[in-house]
């Protein structure tokens, strides 16, 4: 795959996450609340990845029992409950603040990573969490007076919301370490899928479901920001570092704005061209091979 492989991919899964606006507000407009969405959202995603591993990967649905605790980890602890804390905190905060509380995920990746699965934490990743959190901050052009009921709650649960989020490439990193990553991205879902089909009441709106609307939005959702997103981070997750991996997928607030300003007409400012050159830049510095850094090193005392 190269050197460049796994960071494509990755890059493109984040691409793809920028896109799920398009699917959500039209759900949403149909009358769909946003966990029904998430309901959506998954058990299309299963049912699609179901139909592609009978036909093309029948050998890689197979998994051992004591290994479903990585399921339940990137399925149950990372999508379940990194939705679940996201719109909580989302109806506690300001959308600004719960986006930037969603994005300190790459910060637990580091830490996590470094305790879990030993990866290293150097000063290149520190600085580059550090510039995508402030790159995320402009982009979404924060101001805390827009914020007047903040609370303990909702700041708990956007820390929630970003810590499930990092969750996925943890959990995802040791079941890499046995299963190929159509079997981890199959098996997330279907653990996430049957979770909140127990706790929503999706089923009750057959009607609005078989809509022609809802059947088309409702697979885009499943296929695009989803079965090829998931499957593309991990295959790339499988040849690289967690905390790499998840401040490569910092992109996604950059293709969100993107998408905002060329499909939705809404404003792109100062701000926002300031936050998305810092998150590139911290993507960009982050894979810079160490080389790079000894050259300049010498070059430097060379003069």
């Amino acid at each position: 795959m190269g050197k460049l492989g796994p960071i494509i991919l990755i890059a493109i899964s984040a691409i793809m996450w920028g896109i799920i606006a398009v699917f959500v507000r039209k759900l949403s407009s149909l009358g769909f609340t946003p966990m029904e969405i998430v309901t959506i959202r998954v058990v299309t995603a299963v049912l699609l990845l179901g139909i592609i591993g009978l036909l093309k990967y029948p050998g890689q649905m197979k998994i051992h029992l004591r290994d479903s605790k990585y399921f339940i980890g990137t399925g149950i602890f990372s999508i379940v409950l990194f939705n679940w804390c996201y719109f909580s905190s989302i109806n506690q905060l300001s959308l600004s603040f719960a986006v930037i509380l969603l994005y300190t995920a790459p910060t637990f990746v580091v830490v996590l990573s470094y305790l879990f699965l030993k990866e290293s934490m150097d000063a290149l990743k520190i600085i580059s969490v550090i510039g995508t959190l402030i790159g995320c901050t402009f982009i979404v052009g924060i101001n805390l007076m827009e914020t007047p009921s903040m609370n303990l709650a909702g700041i708990l649960t956007g820390l929630g919301a970003g810590f499930g989020y990092a969750l996925y490439t943890i959990f995802g990193k040791f079941a890499l370490v046995k299963y190929r990553p159509f079997t981890v991205t199959f098996y997330t879902f279907f653990v996430a899928s049957i979770t909140l089909l127990l706790f929503t009441d999706l089923f009750e709106k057959g009607s609005m479901l078989l809509s022609s609307e809802a059947i088309l939005y409702g697979i885009g959702l499943g296929l695009f920001p989803t079965v090829l997103a998931y499957l593309f981070y991990t295959k790339g997750l499988e040849k690289m570092e967690g905390s790499k991996a998840s401040i490569i997928a910092t992109v996604e607030p950059v293709a969100a704005t993107l998408l905002s300003v060329f499909f939705y007409k809404e404003d792109f400012g100062v701000l926002q061209f300031i936050g998305t050159a810092i998150i590139l830049l911290s993507v960009i510095l982050i894979n810079l091979p160490k080389t790079f850094f000894k050259i300049n090193n010498k070059k430097r005392l060379q003069y």
